[in-house]
């Protein structure tokens, strides 16, 4: 895709004339105290949420408290599109990279920072989703405070490499990845909608239809679960908390494990999770294995479909991420 190709209907404001597409210009950083060179805003213009609302008001505070610092909304135009946008953002310069969406259109911007491969990228999150998992469990203090602040510090992200040679493709998680009932629930999600009754519905669903799965292990074992989830944070789905101690920035993920088991223990784990939590879950840097059949799989809320025979691996990426917020 060219870049005129993808400029094609692109809303650029920026508080400068001097501004490329992207709001690159001249170095301003001396002049206004804040590590940024431009700040670029990411958001879907046809999300059913908030996102379109909010990405204005973050681009009407942001523009007021720095003034001097270029500020451009870049609206996506299809599915995937916010990872080229983020990619080509982060190309050059110090940009921050602000995902206005839930987690997993946050997904797709930090991966598209990460194959930019500039150090100097920083990408945030304005929660404008339905979980909002990434942001409710690290925030620190109000975005656009934390953006004026300009105290930049890095966490960890989940690295999935899915096939071996040639064929090998990378992704980059910033919360979870999981296997089994976690992303059969997301699918039922977007059949379904999002809403609370919806949710209710669509767990409901899923779990009556459900059944679990099979892996092979790097030492050649095999391995039956309901669910296998690797996370980066402590929280997800609104009110589970996955684990006592997990942290983003501490090299490594928690691995939660659901070895197949009757469906009303697998309820009961569920109830766990959400009322008191899992407790101390086992910690990993690397984890393998091979898909043995066709396998749904979800980064962040975005869903993959794994075929047979694909190997799998999951490793951490220590303090891969800039951020703030």
């Amino acid at each position: 895709m060219t870049s005129r190709a993808a400029d094609k209907g692109i809303v650029e404001r920026a508080t400068s004339p001097a501004c490329g597409a992207d709001g690159a210009g001249a170095d301003r950083r001396g002049e206004t105290g804040t590590p940024f060179d431009r700040i670029v805003l990411i958001y879907n213009p046809q999300s059913t949420g908030d996102a379109p609302r909010l990405a204005e008001e973050l681009h009407a505070d942001l523009t007021r408290r720095l003034p001097q610092v270029p500020v451009v909304m870049r609206p996506t135009e299809h599915a995937g599109h916010a990872r080229y946008l983020a990619r080509e953002a982060a190309q050059t310069g110090h940009p921050l990279i602000v995902s206005v969406s839930g987690d997993g259109g946050y997904n797709e911007v930090v991966d598209g920072v990460m194959q930019a491969g500039n150090e100097h990228a920083v990408c945030a999150v304005k929660a404008a989703g339905n979980a909002n998992d990434h942001r409710r469990a690290t925030a620190e203090r109000p975005l656009v405070d934390a953006v004026v602040a300009g105290k930049i510090r890095r966490i960890d992200l989940l690295r999935l490499t899915i096939g071996d040679g040639d064929d090998t493709r990378s992704r980059y998680a910033h919360s979870y990845i999981g296997i089994g009932l976690t992303p059969v629930v997301a699918i039922d999600l977007e059949k379904g909608g999002k809403g609370s009754f919806k949710e209710i519905v669509s767990v409901i669903r899923t779990f009556a239809k459900f059944r679990p799965f099979t892996i092979q292990l790097e030492d050649g074992g095999r391995r039956r679960f309901d669910s296998l989830l690797f996370a980066n944070i402590a929280e997800m789905a609104k009110y589970a908390t996955l684990s006592e101690s997990g942290r983003p920035d501490d090299g490594r993920f928690e691995v939660i494990t659901l070895p197949h088991t009757a469906k009303w223990r697998i309820l009961g784990v569920a109830i766990r999770a959400a009322t008191r939590g899992l407790g101390p879950q086992p910690t990993a840097e690397h984890y393998a294995f091979t898909t043995l059949k066709p396998t749904p799989l979800q980064l962040d809320g975005e869903l993959l479909t794994l075929d047979p025979a694909t190997s799998v691996r999951i490793d951490i990426a220590p303090h891969a991420l800039a951020t703030v917020g």
